[in-house]
């Protein structure tokens, strides 16, 4: 589980889920498509290069079925080139923990993000949030001297503890009343036994809104529609025709993928502030396309 934890998000490309859309976007006009759970097992099962007798890393098999399992369920006939991951089945408890997991870890950082890059208040939260404003209020009860930068993590501490207990104690709860008692009965069962209660689901999806507006609101003011544009446009094959201008990898991975994945692969590498340079380099104030290369 903590190697689940480690790698589930080793397949974001820059900007995360918009960047994920963005690229679908542009490898869908190839016939292919960009999938950030595909890409990461693509990344330990064929870019990592550790062993002379096999590609890849030397994972177990459920390390690499949680890497594409854990966030939601892919359909069998869509992916045949998957079907040694046992598509038609769940993934055992701890993949489908993991996925919850990390909304219960961003969901409380993000709070924390924002309060303390002053785009969130404590006010502004309490009136949208009411599984924050009880919390908030429970802490300052408790702690009337304290400052509000510290009842504020209490609050935080309470929340996320009230999320975990309710993951635990419902997942068991789940587990018991469909009777499972091993992986195998996990993996037939026809859907997945980890889940929040549903008053708890509710405060989630409250929360996770909530912040979504937020940040979405925030990013909006920043330059990043014109580098999402930049991220679609480097995805073209300009500047690209020649394998013997780029890197010995990126000319590797030519001979053995279409050119489209190998820019896909590139560019789905990319750290944020590094497309961010790419696009000064390659476009400028203008905004124009000069094309990209890989070396």
């Amino acid at each position: 589980m903590e190697a689940l934890a480690l790698v589930h998000d080793l397949g974001h490309p820059p900007f995360g889920h918009s960047g994920e859309k963005a690229l679908d976007t542009a490898m869908r006009q190839h016939g292919l498509s960009f999938d950030h759970n595909l890409h990461a097992l693509r990344i330990v099962e064929d870019f990592e290069l550790r062993y002379a007798s096999f590609r890849g890393l030397n994972l177990t098999f459920e390390v690499r079925e949680g890497i594409i399992k854990h966030s939601h369920d892919y359909a069998a006939k869509d992916y045949p080139e998957l079907s040694e991951y046992l598509l038609d089945e769940r993934p055992p408890l701890e993949a489908q923990l993991i996925d919850l997991t990390d909304e219960i870890a961003y969901s409380t950082a993000d709070l924390d993000d924002g309060y303390e890059a002053r785009l969130l208040t404590v006010e502004q939260i309490a009136e949208s949030v009411d599984l924050f404003r009880r919390h908030y209020h429970d802490a300052r009860s408790r702690y009337p001297n304290a400052a509000e930068k510290l009842v504020f993590n209490e609050a935080l501490k309470s929340i996320f503890d009230g999320f975990v207990g309710d993951l635990i104690a419902n997942t068991a709860q789940r587990a018991k009343a469909a009777a499972v008692h091993s992986v195998e009965e996990v993996r037939r069962h026809p859907e997945r036994l980890a889940a929040f209660s549903p008053a708890v689901e509710g405060e989630r999806r409250q929360l996770k809104e909530f912040l979504y507006e937020i940040f979405t609101t925030a990013q909006r003011s920043r330059p990043r529609k014109k580098t999402l544009s930049a991220l679609r446009e480097n995805s073209s094959p300009t500047g690209w025709k020649n394998p013997a201008t780029c890197r010995a990898t990126t000319a590797r991975k030519r001979r053995r993928n279409r050119l489209p994945r190998v820019i896909c692969d590139y560019i789905a590498g990319m750290t944020d502030p590094f497309i961010y340079q790419q696009y000064e380099k390659y476009c400028g104030s203008d905004g124009q396309w000069r094309g990209i290369s890989a070396s």
